[in-house]
């Protein structure tokens, strides 16, 4: 029922990998970020059967990890890795998506989509009785497609970004109304107490 009721969900596409160098191809629709300085984002990630997913697993081993964002030409491809494959088999490699490395991290980047973050663990913190966990990732390396980025900010309907909604349904941006700004008082750094 909650997931259509939080609705549209941005995907964290999510590249891992193995300690035996199996690249991990997975979405998740449970993602946001956490702080914008540093530059933390977070993924709920759930179990199967009670047991640990790939993405969780290679994550808490390596403690690295790629979140790509497709776009909406992308939606099959993002559908098609959901599929469950057993661990020594790579979602990349079965759906013939390419690859590029990544400067910070082991874990690669896809080649085709207009967005990449590479992060490295943060925190992991368990959440509720399924087993459910919030990876949060400091992010080390930002791309992003140069079409995309506008006056310092990323032009969200260039982007057109896949979002989840309830089931295996899928949606991107509908109508946007750009609003007048709304006056605020400044963000401030707080610093860390020793």
């Amino acid at each position: 029922m909650i997931s259509g009721i939080v609705v549209p969900r941005p995907i964290a596409w999510i590249t891992s990998q193995s300690q035996e160098g199996v690249v991990n191809l997975a979405p998740f629709s449970c993602f946001t970020f956490v702080s914008n300085s540093p530059l933390l984002v977070g993924v709920n990630i759930g179990r199967k059967a009670g047991l640990e997913k790939d993405t969780a697993r290679n994550i808490r081993m390596m403690e690295e990890f790629v979140i790509n964002i497709a776009d909406w030409s992308m939606v099959e491809a993002v559908h098609a890795s959901a599929v469950e494959y057993d661990a020594h088999e790579s979602e990349v490699a079965s759906l013939g998506l390419t690859v590029l490395p990544s400067e910070t991290v082991a874990p690669p980047r896809l080649e085709m989509v207009p967005i990449s973050l590479e992060c490295r663990l943060h925190s992991v913190t368990a959440y509720g009785d399924t087993g459910a966990e919030f990876f949060v990732g400091q992010v080390c390396q930002v791309y992003v497609q140069d079409r995309l980025y506008q006056d310092g900010r990323i032009d969200t309907l260039a982007l057109q970004p896949v979002c989840r909604i309830a089931g295996a349904n899928y949606a991107t941006l509908g109508e946007v109304r750009q609003l007048k700004p709304v006056a605020q008082t400044p963000k401030t750094i707080i610093e860390a107490q020793q």
